[in-house]
């Protein structure tokens, strides 16, 4: 075989590699559970807005709120897994949404970095119009992207960021488990959180979980770094990226709604 012949073979097989590694990427990003609408309303959880406009879940607390957070999820299951969020911001008094992802639940639509961020702006917009502000955006892991680029798109909208277990970029996380392969050619959801918050003047909290071998905690600490604003970091001793919610207690919550609604901005 001449060498042009073995070239063209190798980047025949380079081209079905990165290929089939586009058409996988959803699959290794997106794990999202369906269910039914009627299977994730109780314990004082709604359909919001309403469950012919479903867009997620919502709680009120006892007594008049004094503002509202919206929750956008990690990348598996779906948000009426999350309803711990629920139980403790509404005891502080705030209204808690849910956000439901396009696709995840009982969503219809398609995955991928576009699609959930004009979502996210539009329920972050919706919310806004109904409630006003303060508005905090609560984001988890692959949620912690979602809300810092549709936080940066809305940022008048949004009076500050709470990102937990968040990377700085996508590509730094990808290349950390898959060290043989040139992700930052392959991927194409970037998730870069670094260049959206650029110009984020709002209070950023960045928590990290100081065992996550998921989204190691130096991914977080490089995302704080960057952030040119009002910023709070804080570790979770002892905690990995799926158990940190264990590692923390009320007046932890009590400190990080404070922190994000006393700022000023």
């Amino acid at each position: 075989m001449t060498f042009t012949r073995a070239m063209l073979h190798f980047a025949g097989a380079c081209l079905i590699v990165f290929a089939g590694a586009d058409i996988l990427q959803d699959r290794f990003l997106y794990f999202p559970e369906k269910a039914a609408i009627e299977d994730l309303v109780s314990g004082g959880l709604r359909a919001w807005p309403t469950p012919e406009a479903f867009r997620g879940l919502v709680a009120d607390p006892a007594s008049e709120a004094r503002g509202t957070a919206i929750v956008f999820h990690g990348n598996a299951g779906h948000a009426g897994h999350r309803s711990f969020y629920a139980g403790v911001l509404t005891r502080l008094g705030l209204r808690v949404i849910l956000a439901e992802y396009p696709g995840y639940g009982p969503r219809d639509g398609a995955t991928g970095e576009e699609t959930l961020l004009a979502d996210a702006q539009q329920t972050i917009a919706l919310a806004h119009r109904l409630y006003g502000e303060p508005l905090v955006l609560i984001g988890e892991s692959l949620g912690a992207g979602v809300a810092a680029s549709a936080g940066s798109r809305e940022r008048d909208k949004v009076t500050g960021l709470l990102l937990i277990t968040p990377w700085d970029r996508l590509e730094h996380v990808a290349a950390h488990h898959y060290p043989w392969l040139p992700v930052k050619w392959l991927l194409r959801d970037r998730y870069d959180s670094v260049t959206h918050l650029a110009s984020f003047d709002r209070p950023v909290l960045v928590v990290v979980a100081e065992s996550d071998s998921i989204v190691p905690a130096r991914f977080g600490k490089a995302l704080y770094d960057a952030l040119a604003g009002p910023r709070q970091l804080m570790v979770v001793k002892a905690a990995g990226h799926n158990d940190w919610i264990g590692h923390v207690d009320e007046a932890w919550w009590q400190e990080t709604i404070s922190f994000l609604l006393t700022q000023p901005h």
